[in-house]
């Protein structure tokens, strides 16, 4: 059976399955390594769904969930009024945009980042910001081909390492 692929705001029902999902991506993405204590801790924190939940509740519709029939396969988080860490800017930040690695290539990165976008053009920003792990290329060329220009570097602080990331920043409008 053949399904579409559609985006939509997170709802309460999606936190367990958006746990994984978040959890999945991040290993794939940032776990080149294995899995240390401090990267479990991390993400088991991070991704928890109570915290999940916590964030649909009190910012409904800024985690945009891409979805093949009723399963999750990437997801948008858009942070309000946040500071980068770089160019003093304050504005939206993309704070996620996670597709499953069975997902890529298949356009739903691209709808992601339009429905965030839209999102921030809806509540009268027009500047929408990213760090992106400094390493992976596959990411900061799909950034660039979407006119996000890199403004310069930040370091990610977890309990005791620290990772390079490329800041970007796009004007929306």
């Amino acid at each position: 059976m053949h399904h579409e692929i559609t985006c939509r705001p997170a709802t309460a029902s999606d936190v367990v399955k958006l746990s994984v999902l978040y959890q999945q991506v991040y290993i794939q993405t940032y776990g080149t390594e294995g899995v240390s204590d401090e990267f479990a801790n991390f993400i088991t924190k991070q991704f928890a769904p109570e915290r999940l939940l916590d964030i649909i509740i009190k910012n409904p519709g800024n985690i945009i969930v891409a979805t093949y029939g009723d399963n999750l396969v990437g997801v948008a988080e858009v942070e309000f009024e946040k500071k980068c860490p770089v160019g003093n800017i304050l504005a939206p930040e993309l704070n996620k945009l996670y597709i499953l690695e069975w997902f890529c290539g298949k356009g739903v990165g691209r709808m992601l980042l339009n429905e965030a976008e839209k999102l921030v053009l809806s509540r009268g920003m027009q500047q929408l910001w990213l760090w992106v792990l400094g390493t992976n290329e596959r990411a900061v060329s799909f950034y660039e081909k979407y006119h996000y220009e890199t403004i310069g570097t930040a370091f990610f602080q977890m309990e005791v390492n620290r990772y390079e990331n490329r800041v970007m920043v796009k004007q929306l409008v």
